[in-house]
């Protein structure tokens, strides 16, 4: 019986593999980045990942190169030149055995005494030694005579008969390896069930290329010959496409050799198969099967430069570990979703490339299930997207990102620091003065009373009996965030960085601040309001211009439907170089037009009356992007900070934050 240990987690255990929280804030750059969470988890499955127990999981490039260079290694250490070295070797053993036996008989006949016996022997001996002499010098053509060769040698005989019966059964194992424990068994009965096999596969392939129905010919014949398939397949499509494939590989290897060589094995199989109508059937399968799957690779050849001579049986078993290899580097190459490494053998995989990289296939294919079962990610019309849940968390992600880079001191809970009247209860109370409004704690009240004048009925109350709720003071802020979308962004490489802080930014505010109203607008030679749902999958334009201007109009007229303090935080890299002109056309001049910097500073003076601050975060602080925003602040009052990718969000959150604590100290 298994037993089990448990102890107290103290966050050193490891048990716990992939998390789909791990996975996603892999996610989180790429897709901000890119904006397309499809592509963004096609480029995680190319680079691979860490798990949270620190193990590498390799991507698709690592586990390639890996798969490329198991395939290389194979052809530089192999080579085909001893492919019939082991077979000569052997029958040059029986060979000299038998030359042996033909001594021996010579000797005993010759102790014999017996004059004729000896000379009969003697004659015999002569002739069998001349046939020996004879032999051809090829291996097909040697086989072939010594099946028609009257042996002296018993010995000699059974060797070379288990020759024989091993060189078939290799043989018939390169044909149909799927078939490999029926083919040990080369007996004729076995063989002749074997032609019938391939008779009735025959007859089904022709009625399916006819457009017949074969489903009951397939149940027929697994009934009768399931035994010999121990895959055990459930389709004829199933059962063709396995004996395709090692076809196929035995084609591969004649197609490897050279001429002389191919011409030796040809013979061979002719000599060994020497039953006509097997070889036949055999031939006609080939035929069949090519013409159902003429893609398996039957005109592939491999480059074997290697020393270390391959048998038979070794150089046919190379051809399926090397047409394994070439169809697991097909359905790896041609993979762009995780679900796709769902039909890798892993098993398989492993025998090919080891247990790490068959680990890291069968985690790569279970991505998507693992996002989409933590509400991640969703399957709409063919493609993946963003679930509720996934963008919260994406918005969370670029929030932590940023959060732990900044001073712990600074940040943390946001204490009120004035109790007053308000509308927010903070389950506090406190004894009821004159002026406190009458929020009455009946719960504290009424014990209090009771404590005064003990328990029983009926209660009476007195004004120091009294508790009322304490509440906070609150501010409401409106906040429309402005983003750079123009080329320069990511020319600049300050894309990323602006974007994490608008998603960072919407998490902070919906989950701390969810009074608080948070509009997004994104521009480039135009400006446009975007949603939440959006910004994780918003791009750049692909257009010159960074229009301001339109920024601006758009956010006042978002902030007109909202109460409470007002602000624009502006993240740009450029100065204004676009405007709308009054038929509603973009204008776009580089270097910037005084008509832009009037219409864009025009925008500005509406936002100050209004009472709108806005706040300009600067990436790229030119000496002309300084100077315009320098008058901006002037006219408006906002404040400018000039940062780069790495502290822009620093400024931006602490900036909010710093500004929710003054406006409620002031409140």
């Amino acid at each position: 019986m298994a037993r089990f240990r448990y102890s107290r987690w103290d966050g050193t255990q490891v048990g716990f593999d992939v998390d789909a929280d791990d996975i996603f804030r892999e996610l989180t750059d790429d897709l901000l980045y890119h904006g397309d969470l499809n592509q963004s988890l096609h480029r995680l499955l190319q680079r691979g990942f860490t798990d949270r127990e620190g193990q590498r999981i390799a991507g698709m490039r690592e586990l390639l190169e890996r798969l490329r260079q198991r395939r290389r290694d194979l052809l530089e250490r192999n080579g085909l030149g001893g492919a019939y070295e082991e077979i000569a070797s052997r029958l040059r053993e029986i060979v000299e055995q038998e030359r042996r036996g033909i001594d021996e008989l010579e000797e005993r006949a010759r102790a014999s005494g017996d004059q004729r016996r000896a000379e009969i022997t003697e004659e015999v001996a002569a002739e069998r030694r001349m046939a020996l002499d004879l032999l051809p010098p090829d291996l097909a053509g040697q086989v072939e005579a010594l099946q028609h060769y009257d042996w002296t040698s018993s010995e000699a005989r059974a060797a070379f008969d288990g020759l024989l019966e091993q060189l078939r059964s290799q043989l018939m194992q390169s044909y149909f390896n799927q078939m490999s424990q029926s083919m040990s068994d080369v007996s004729p009965e076995s063989l002749q069930r074997m032609k019938d096999m391939m008779d009735d596969l025959n007859r089904m392939l022709e009625t399916r290329a006819a457009g017949g129905d074969t489903e009951r010919m397939f149940e027929e014949f697994m009934d009768r010959y399931g035994d010999m398939f121990p895959g055990n397949p459930s389709t004829l499509d199933e059962l063709l496409e396995q004996m395709a494939r090692q076809m196929a590989a035995m084609q591969q290897l004649l197609n490897s050799m050279s001429p002389e060589q191919r011409a030796q094995l040809q013979q061979l199989a002719e000599s060994l198969l020497e039953d006509m109508d097997l070889n036949w059937q055999v031939n006609r399968l080939g035929a069949n099967l090519r013409q159902a799957f003429p893609g398996a690779g039957w005109e592939r050849r491999f480059e074997l430069s290697g020393s270390d001579p391959l048998g038979l049986a070794g150089a046919a078993a190379l051809m399926n570990v090397l047409g394994d290899l070439d169809r697991l580097e097909q359905l790896m190459s041609g993979t762009s979703n995780p679900g796709a490494l769902a039909e890798v053998d892993v098993d398989r995989a492993q025998e090919l490339l080891g247990e790490d990289a068959a680990r890291s296939l069968e985690e790569l294919a279970e991505l998507a299930r693992w996002l989409s079962e933590a509400g991640l990610i969703d399957q709409r019309g063919g493609r993946l997207e963003l679930t509720p849940r996934g963008l919260r968390k994406i918005g969370q992600n670029a929030l932590s990102d940023l959060f732990s880079r900044l001073v712990k001191d600074r940040l943390g809970g946001h204490p009120v620091e004035r109790d007053g009247i308000g509308h927010e209860r903070t389950y506090e109370t406190k004894p009821y003065e004159w002026g406190d409004p009458f929020h009455l704690s009946i719960e504290r009240t009424v014990r209090n009373a009771l404590g005064r004048c003990g328990s029983g009925t009926p209660v009476r109350l007195s004004a120091d009996d009294f508790e009322v709720d304490r509440t906070e003071s609150l501010t409401s802020t409106a906040t429309v965030l402005a983003l750079d979308l123009s080329l320069s962004m990511p020319m600049r490489d300050n894309f990323l960085a602006a974007k994490k802080v608008a998603m960072a930014l919407h998490a902070l505010i919906t989950s701390q601040f969810p009074r608080d109203y948070l509009g997004l607008v994104g521009f480039g030679e135009l400006a446009r309001e975007l949603r939440a749902t959006q910004l994780p999958e918003v791009s750049w334009d692909y257009t010159y211009g960074t229009n301001m201007q339109h920024a601006l109009l758009l956010a006042r007229r978002m902030l007109s439907r909202h109460a409470g303090t007002k602000q624009v935080i502006m993240i740009t890299d450029g100065e204004p170089t676009a405007h709308l002109q009054a038929g509603g056309e973009p204008f776009f001049s580089y270097p910037p037009a005084p008509e832009t910097i009037h219409a864009t500073l025009a925008e500005v003076v509406r936002a100050t009356r209004e009472g709108i601050r806005i706040n300009t975060f600067m990436l790229d602080a030119t000496g002309y992007l300084r100077s315009f925003v320098e008058r901006l602040t002037q006219l408006n009052g906002g404040r400018a900070f000039f940062t780069t990718p790495e502290t822009l969000g620093d400024y931006v959150l602490v900036d909010f934050l710093e500004q929710k604590r003054s406006r409620r100290r002031s409140a």
